[in-house]
């Protein structure tokens, strides 16, 4: 499990608190070698050993301090050794066992909120796409878990407040915990097609209504995967291609996709399903106010028998199961989410044209 912010300072104060203990044993070895040194006069070497006998409590053999001086000095010494070696010993034990009852309270924390989780998405993968698809989450609203193995990208994430699991994602033990049968959706981000296809396989097996979103690294892993039970595969090769092709013909157009992309219009692409209480239902897009008063362009209609409709007139009848698809700033998108969901909140702005 990756760490929470309490639980990584409680590591660094331990990791501290066990650096102090060596400090303190390093020291008093330091200061009974040089204690030795002036006062019996032996070589640094001796001294040094001696010191190390005394604070380790391993007792003296062949040499013995011969003078007066040098043996109050070792009374001393000696017991101030003794207090040393108990006191690492101490910071050193606490620290260990303190280390383990945080990583074992956040594991089960972590796994407690896991299993409350509902109608999440989960990634797979924080790989270079995985990374990407990670920090568009972010800006949303949505709620997603991560399963990731690698622990520097363990702990970029973990930097940036998402949720990891560290476990490997091929492994079915794995998407249970990261709630897999409540999940809203899955994106299969691993470097490698086969282990994408075998995630994609394993989660589709457990849950069926789950929409699945699948990377393929080559063109060829795209029919494997959508057998496998994936609903959408990405080939980010195969974009990046269109992509330029697009820079490179139609550079104003490429424009605006990017503009769109990065935010700089504000502007976002959204689906919208119309529930069968909605005020929209039964009313043409002509008798609506969704492109005056919104500032809202309905780019396609997707039907629910899955007649899609692009670019549709003011004719357009708005039917109960219908999705649409819209751009539009986020605020006015969700004004019209919440008008599309129910018909109570037509009293906050009502959709329809007066004249």
């Amino acid at each position: 499990m990756s760490l929470t912010s309490t639980g990584k300072r409680a590591f660094a104060a331990n990791n501290r608190r066990i650096l102090y203990a060596v400090a303190a044993v390093v020291i008093a070895i330091g200061f009974g070698a040089i204690g030795f040194y002036l006062i019996e006069g032996w070589s640094i070497l001796d001294s040094l050993y001696v010191s190390a006998q005394t604070v380790t409590t391993v007792g003296y053999g062949d040499l013995t301090p011969a003078t007066r001086n040098g043996r109050i000095f070792s009374t001393i010494f000696m017991l101030a050794g003794v207090g040393v070696v108990l006191y690492a010993l101490t910071a050193t034990v606490h620290a260990l066992v303190q280390s383990e009852l945080v990583a074992t309270f956040g594991q089960r924390r972590q796994s407690r909120k896991m299993s409350k989780l509902r109608n999440h998405f989960i990634v797979c993968g924080a790989g270079r796409v995985g990374s990407h698809l990670v920090r568009g989450l972010l800006g949303s609203a949505e709620t997603f878990v991560v399963i990731e193995r690698d622990p520097q990208k363990v702990s970029e994430l973990t930097d940036l407040g998402v949720v990891v699991l560290v476990r490997d994602a091929t492994l079915e033990e794995s998407l249970r915990e990261a709630g897999v049968e409540h999940a809203r959706g899955l994106a299969a981000c691993l470097p490698d097609d086969a282990d994408n296809v075998y995630v994609v396989l394993t989660a589709r097996d457990l849950n069926p209504q789950m929409h699945i979103v699948a990377r393929a690294a080559e063109e060829q892993a795209e029919p494997k995967l959508i057998r496998a039970g994936a609903n959408r595969v990405v080939a980010p090769t195969i974009i990046g291609g269109h992509r330029m092709a697009m820079a490179l013909t139609k550079p104003a157009v490429d424009d605006f996709l990017g503009s769109i992309t990065a935010n700089k219009l504000e502007l976002a692409f959204e689906q919208l399903e119309v529930e069968p209480s909605s005020i929209l239902v039964g009313h043409k897009l002509s008798e609506t106010n969704i492109r005056s008063e919104l500032d809202i362009v309905v780019v396609s209609i997707r039907r629910s028998d899955g007649q899609i409709l692009f670019n549709p007139s003011g004719e357009a009848t708005i039917e109960s199961g219908d999705l649409l698809i819209a751009i539009g700033h986020a605020e006015s998108l969700m004004k019209l989410a919440g008008l599309a969901r129910d018909v109570n909140q037509s009293n906050a702005q009502s959709p329809m044209s007066k004249g």
